[in-house]
């Protein structure tokens, strides 16, 4: 619309086009977002499961620390990481007898002081090829870092991804990891999310309640969808967050709950089976690609993208 203004403008008219100026000039000057989360496809994370559960049926029935399927699953992830342009690297460590490693991936370019880091287990237990516990993490990590690349995505703070190896012995790959860290690059990382167990086939909505900036993030966007939320107890001190909050770095992450049961009450208000638990095959060789609820997959690869893209920006 245009703005006619007469030849002798009275005081009020003025100031009236000042105000607008300026408030012209400031929306201009505001900074904008650099971009919104993409949609993460949940048919593209349950194809990396495929993966992992054809690895764990080629390697004895499991992707457990020491074993070869533990590190063909690696080989798997890091050969994607490296294909979309990720700086790799593979730590050792040994435990029980056996070398283990995590997988480290840097998104070149941001802000390195501001370090964004996700992560999740890659092992398995020996007794299945832990497909929901934790592939279903493990490859929503992995998918949200591949939708890094296809974007392009340029935030200001450094982006990080990790795959920890031997949690199920200990959070042992996870500590290894941070134990390494000087004190200074343990202060760059403004914030570590975990995703261990997002696919649980009788799911809750749980969210880890460490820090106050980062469950607030994943609550608005489960805000947004309309579903209820509760505080993650079940896994505390359990996966391999703890490290890194021991070591003052602020946590956070999400989790669909395991051999605890689900009471009438979340059933109500989640679905599913009250007095079952969220899931039935936790550490067992039913853990398999059966084992997973799609909706609570998508749900949660889609919150850990839309996490990542507004604590890096």
């Amino acid at each position: 619309m245009k703005l006619s203004v007469p030849g002798r403008a009275t005081g009020a008219a003025t100031l009236a086009i000042a105000a607008l100026l300026t408030t012209s000039a400031m929306a201009d000057a505001a900074p904008a977002r650099v971009a919104a989360a993409p949609d993460i496809s949940v048919a593209n994370v349950k194809a990396h499961l495929t993966q992992l559960q054809s690895i764990a049926t080629a390697n004895g029935g499991n992707r457990a620390h020491g074993r070869t399927g533990y590190k063909a699953s690696l080989d798997y992830v890091k050969a994607k990481l490296d294909a979309a342009g990720f700086t790799t690297t593979v730590q050792q460590f040994t435990s029980s007898g056996s070398t283990g490693y995590n997988l480290i991936a840097d998104w070149p370019g941001g802000d390195t002081n501001q370090v964004v880091m996700s992560g999740s287990h890659l092992d398995s237990v020996t007794s299945g090829p832990g497909i929901n516990d934790n592939g279903s993490g493990s490859a929503a990590v992995l998918e949200a870092a591949l939708a890094v690349s296809r974007t392009q995505y340029a935030p200001t703070k450094h982006l990080r991804f990790a795959w920890w190896g031997a949690e199920e012995l200990g959070m042992v790959g996870s500590r290894y990891y941070v134990n390494s860290l000087s004190t200074a690059n343990r202060a760059k990382i403004s914030g570590y999310l975990n995703f261990d167990m997002i696919g649980s086939p009788n799911p809750g909505y749980f969210v880890y309640d460490d820090d106050p900036a980062i469950e607030k993030t994943f609550k608005d966007y489960f805000t947004g969808l309309g579903v209820a939320t509760e505080i993650e107890t079940e896994g505390d001190g359990r996966s391999d967050h703890a490290y890194f909050k021991s070591a003052g770095i602020p946590v956070g992450g999400l989790f669909t709950g395991a051999s605890t049961r689900k009471t009438a009450a979340q059933a109500a208000k989640w679905g599913g089976t009250s007095g079952q638990a969220f899931d039935r095959c936790y550490h067992s060789s039913c853990d398999t690609t059966a084992n997973i609820n799609d909706t609570a997959l998508n749900r949660n690869s889609d919150a850990l993208a839309y996490a990542v893209w507004e604590l890096s920006e």
